[in-house]
């Protein structure tokens, strides 16, 4: 299987932590890609653009030729692959999983907008709008503020797909927002993530320093 893919992506280090807690990663064929959200950028974007029309990573091309994106449905897929419960199958458990990892993407999405918005080969520096960035950030504190009050597993046990999306998230923060200081004032989501931080898929994972 060959998964179009970027290093320094979030949504791309779910696939790969998914592929190595569900043992698929040896069955991935990776290949490093380049994709920018202006049209014409002379990058990878046309190529990945052949299997995913969206032009976004992650993309999963399967040994039929088939294309499975994005990040969600590729996870998805290769636990159903794997025959393991990343994503449990139903009751009460599934949607407390999909719930948190619906968060975690909020997370995510919101990072990545606001990392967006202030690379200068994207915007001009005039052009940077920086109550959006605040509005960016006020929906991450709340979802940190929430993840920190709620129900969090042991991070060195056995995990779920919510998990792996949220230590992404918070991977990705200490990554491109660490002057933010996620951790104040979430100190149980901080043990959590410290212990979750130390599994061997996510660790694997790291985006190059």
């Amino acid at each position: 299987m060959k998964l179009f893919y970027s290093p320094l992506s979030p949504y791309v280090r779910k696939v790969v932590v998914t592929a190595r807690e569900v043992g698929l990663f040896d069955k991935l064929q990776l290949s490093p890609s380049r994709v920018s959200p202006l049209p014409g950028a002379m990058l990878d974007t046309a190529i990945v653009a052949e299997q995913n029309p969206l032009g976004k990573i992650p993309t999963l091309v399967l040994p039929t030729g088939e294309a499975v994106y994005d990040s969600n449905v590729i996870c998805e897929y290769l636990d159903d692959l794997a025959g393991t419960t990343l994503f449990p199958k139903g009751g009460a458990a599934k949607w407390k999983t999909l719930t948190m990892t619906a968060l975690g993407n909020g997370i995510l999405d919101a990072a990545v907008a606001s990392m967006y918005e202030k690379r200068l080969d994207l915007r001009p520096v005039e052009k940077v709008h920086q109550p959006f960035l605040d509005g960016q950030w006020e929906k991450i504190a709340r979802a940190l503020k929430s993840l920190d009050a709620g129900e969090l597993g042991s991070g060195d046990g056995p995990t779920n797909i919510g998990e792996i999306t949220v230590a992404c998230a918070l991977g990705y923060l200490d990554f491109r927002h660490s002057h933010r200081g996620w951790r104040s004032g979430v100190p149980r989501l901080a043990d959590w993530y410290a212990r979750y931080a130390e599994r061997p898929a996510f660790k694997e994972s790291a985006p190059p320093s």
